[in-house]
């Protein structure tokens, strides 16, 4: 059980970066209200924190996701493939929370697809049949399509940005019994060993990780305030999902100077 609950803290903190990075790896500065009217409420501890978080990437998962990158690129297609489609598995019932019982029915024949013909999702078959493009749901975004406001920004030790909203969500699948752990693995009572659960956990933040190296450095680099570019640009990002515009994917955009210090004002 400690076991479980240590690697899921550790693979969130691999994923905290995914909200500001966008997939082609070019950011793009947007301007967005809403996530003005987010409070960051203990924004000193926030700080220390973002920094803790920030050494212990440089130190160790930013390391690990460029020998990731040297790997051959069948290999980490196939790595990405199946850990989306192991990512299903929290998608659909979100889907189904969220009323979206269409969407639900063509992720899990998605699912039962690729995790068939695709070989446990390593070949994205349901992509070639012409299936509709996947986007992925989470029990923070169905909260908030249920009208539960965001609450103060947070940012979680390992766990990296949040709200408290968001982090509501992430510690109900964590505590209420992770579906990425209790899926079945073949449509009967077997279960997904812990081993599996793990590797699916720890592969899909490095993976993540390293397709973004160069998006996350160019941010840093760019930003008179790193932190409230990075406070800014999930708070977006997370309106976007929850409002399913962009289909979960924030545009960035480098512009000039004055475009990063009118975020960095937020």
């Amino acid at each position: 059980m400690y076991k479980k609950f240590a690697i899921t803290l550790f693979s969130f903190f691999l994923l905290s970066f995914n909200a500001i990075a966008a997939s082609d790896g070019e950011l793009v500065l947007s301007k967005n209200e809403q996530s003005k009217k987010i409070k960051d409420c203990s924004e000193k501890l926030n700080r220390v924190t973002f920094s803790f978080n920030q050494g212990l990437d440089k130190a160790i998962i930013k390391p690990i996701a460029k020998g990731y990158r040297k790997l051959p690129d069948p290999i980490q297609k196939g790595t990405s493939n199946a850990v989306k489609n192991l990512s299903t598995l929290i998608t659909i019932p979100n889907n189904v929370l969220q009323g979206d019982v269409k969407t639900a029915m063509i992720n899990t024949g998605r699912l039962v697809v690729n995790t068939t013909v695709g070989i446990l999702g390593v070949i994205d078959v349901a992509n070639k049949m012409g299936f509709p493009k996947y986007v992925k749901e989470d029990y923070g975004q169905t909260l908030g399509a249920w009208g539960v406001g965001p609450g103060c920004y947070l940012v979680l030790p390992v766990l990296g940005p949040s709200t408290i909203r968001d982090t509501a969500g992430s510690f109900a699948n964590i505590l209420g019994g992770d579906p990425w752990y209790n899926a079945s693995a073949h449509g009967n009572n077997e279960f997904l060993s812990e081993s599996v659960f793990m590797m699916s956990k720890a592969l899909s933040g490095i993976e993540f990780r390293a397709n973004n190296i160069e998006s996350l450095d160019n941010l840093e680099k760019n930003s008179v305030d790193f932190y409230a570019s990075v406070k800014s640009l999930y708070l977006q990002d997370r309106e976007n999902k929850i409002e399913n515009q962009n289909r979960g994917s924030i545009e960035v955009i480098f512009r000039n100077e004055e475009d990063w210090e009118e975020i960095d004002s937020q």
